[in-house]
């Protein structure tokens, strides 16, 4: 299943980052190689005309001597077309149709499947009755699903199950026994059951607070590719929080969860590749990265962003109209700046018309 519900715990790592100036595409383009046209078949010859065959003479009856003719060879038996591949037993047709948006398909062959002990299949009934995918949600049906796969050993429906005993959702809270499903679910190799239960750790609120342990958790999940466990465990590196800290592991981790679009992620990386910090400085790379984050409504990223514009010479030319765009678009989602404020107080009625113009358009309001 796809849901990453994680439990709501912030992890910051922005905060007093100094921002001095941005510069080339942080990520380098992964351009596929170039696919060659297949060759052109040849034009096909003209069948000649078959020449007539003349009629068959008697053969000469054999002398004495003469030794019989060799027969020529058989010609080789035609080769047997190979039998059709069967059809694959274990293809998933469940999840796939689940992939195609055809829930109620998927909630039927999913029925039929888990009466046989499909352990996926139920998973999968609890996600669609969880998520009202294909029928009407019930968390009660929900959880008795994931319980009947997770006692059947699936590991998704461990993580699922513990996130639904956490929020209470189908029974009552019971915040023990999502401990207990997430460590069984992170013990089988499931990242996002890694990632939540190294955030109980951290909070040192339903656990004692172990930062050693949530870093061993955030590391196993991080090396499974799990971009929110990336960007945490870069923090936890940076700060030298419950391991030894190390700017050069933090900014690789970062540059993993950015890549996977993770967005604090993205802007915690375009900060060091600005100042090189941890990194070669690449001013262009961080400014293309400020960018891309604050399109996806980073309130730190638009505000770094306007700083850079604003200055001017650092990754990217001086524009102060655009500058205070983004400076007004951050500061009316709460990050306000006043030495920004100062800065454009000098701006000319209509450059400040652009720029209050160019914030509204962002924001849908421009008549």
């Amino acid at each position: 299943m796809t849901s990453l519900r994680s439990i709501s715990i912030v992890v910051s790592i922005l905060a007093g980052a100094p921002l001095l100036s941005i510069g080339a595409s942080a990520q380098v383009p992964l351009t596929p190689p170039a696919i060659e046209a297949p060759a052109t078949k040849p034009a096909a010859k003209a069948t000649p005309k078959p020449t007539p065959v003349p009629a068959a003479k008697k053969p000469p009856a054999p002398t004495a001597d003469a030794k019989p003719a060799a027969k020529p060879p058989a010609p080789p038996a035609a080769a047997a077309p190979p039998p059709p591949a069967p059809e694959d037993p274990n293809a998933d047709l469940v999840y796939g149709a689940y992939q195609r948006g055809q829930y109620k398909t998927a909630f039927d062959l999913a029925i039929a499947r888990a009466q046989t002990g499909d352990v996926k299949a139920m998973t999968m009934l609890g996600e669609l009755y969880s998520n009202a995918l294909g029928i009407k949600r019930d968390y009660a049906k929900a959880l008795d699903w994931f319980k009947r796969a997770s006692d059947g050993g699936d590991r998704e429906a461990m993580f699922e199950l513990a996130m639904m005993r956490i929020a209470g959702r189908g029974g009552p809270i019971d915040k023990q026994e999502a401990v207990r499903l997430l460590a069984s679910a992170a013990k089988l190799g499931e990242p996002k059951a890694a990632y939540n239960l190294a955030l109980l750790y951290l909070d040192g609120q339903t656990l004692p607070q172990d930062l050693k342990r949530s870093a061993e958790l955030l590391r196993m999940a991080a090396d499974a590719g799990n971009p929110e466990a990336q960007y945490a465990l870069a923090t936890f590196y940076k700060e030298g929080t419950g391991v030894e800290k190390d700017l050069e592991k933090s900014v690789r981790l970062l540059q993993a969860a950015s890549l996977a679009n993770n967005i604090d992620a993205e802007v915690e990386y375009a900060i060091a590749l600005y100042n090189g910090t941890g990194t070669p400085k690449n001013q262009p790379a961080a400014v293309a990265l400020l960018r891309k984050a604050a399109r996806q409504n980073s309130p730190i990223a638009q505000n770094r962003l306007a700083r850079v514009l604003a200055g001017g010479g650092q990754g990217t030319p001086m524009d102060k109209v655009e500058a205070m765009k983004w400076h007004l678009i951050a500061k009316t989602a709460g990050k306000g700046d006043p030495e920004l404020d100062e800065l454009f107080a000098g701006l000319s009625p209509e450059d400040r018309a652009k720029a209050e113009l160019g914030a509204k358009r962002w924001f849908g309001t421009a008549r």
